[in-house]
């Protein structure tokens, strides 16, 4: 655990909020294996080459993000592959939009195995009562769907995506929600834990919590308004740092 703000000086936190994707599991991985099994699929599926369909992908997600701006419905996978279909100059295929997302979602889940001691930092810090919350961007639906596959649908006391808020992080709002759902008041002893140096760390940095980037290969450390208070690469640290925290 690397300390970047000398003024820090932990307490209990009143709740501890996490991210989901890329902090609690290796998304890069998953997403990559995703997109490999969904451009087979649309070979099968639609004739078409493994390397057009990918240009039409990148043409057709820039399209929907530019259209829908920093909502979750933004990230929608679905909406990707509508409109790779549109971009081929296809009528609807309502079933292929959907199986194509549905083999893109399926083979992430199989190749997004949790970070070790996850599960273990978990249930740490609810043995000492401390309410934890997910905030995350993207659809409740998938989002609930991930948990659920980690075996975290239990665990939390709180979720919070950004469907709910209607924009992604780092808009405050999604902060403010999560702390109603907790029925948190203060915001003066929070910790976030999460992996992107702008949406996780600068979001929850201007929200007033202390702030926690989980480091790895293709996450680098924020810097300037984006830098975190702490850093870390394994969630072994943070289990040992919640430990000497609840020590003093």
């Amino acid at each position: 655990m690397r300390q970047h703000n000398k003024a820090i000086i932990l307490r209990r936190p009143d709740a501890v909020l996490f991210d989901t994707d890329n902090t609690l599991y290796d998304y890069s991985y998953a997403n990559k294996t995703g997109e490999q099994a969904v451009r087979k699929k649309a070979r099968n599926l639609l004739g078409i080459e493994e390397e057009k369909f990918w240009k039409l992908y990148l043409q057709a997600r820039e399209e929907i993000k530019l259209q829908l701006g920093a909502t979750a419905s933004s990230h929608s996978r679905l909406l990707y592959y509508q409109r790779v279909i549109e971009l081929l100059g296809l009528r609807a295929h309502l079933l292929i939009a959907l199986d194509l997302e549905q083999t893109f979602w399926r083979t992430f889940l199989a190749n997004a195995p949790l970070f070790s001691d996850v599960k273990s930092t978990l249930n740490l810090l609810r043995s000492y009562k401390v309410p934890i919350a997910i905030v995350t961007d993207l659809t409740a639906h998938i989002q609930l769907r991930k948990l659920t596959y980690f075996g975290l649908e239990d665990i939390f006391d709180a979720v919070v995506t950004s469907e709910e808020v209607g924009i992604d992080k780092p808009d405050i709002r999604n902060f403010q929600l999560v702390m109603k759902k907790l029925k948190v008041c203060t915001t003066k002893n929070i910790w976030m834990i999460g992996d992107n140096p702008y949406t996780d760390i600068y979001g929850a940095k201007e929200f007033g919590a202390v702030t926690f980037q989980k480091l790895h290969k293709g996450v680098t450390l924020g810097k300037e308004k984006e830098l975190p208070d702490y850093s870390f690469r394994n969630f072994s640290e943070v289990y040992k740092l919640i430990l000497n925290v609840f020590k003093e």
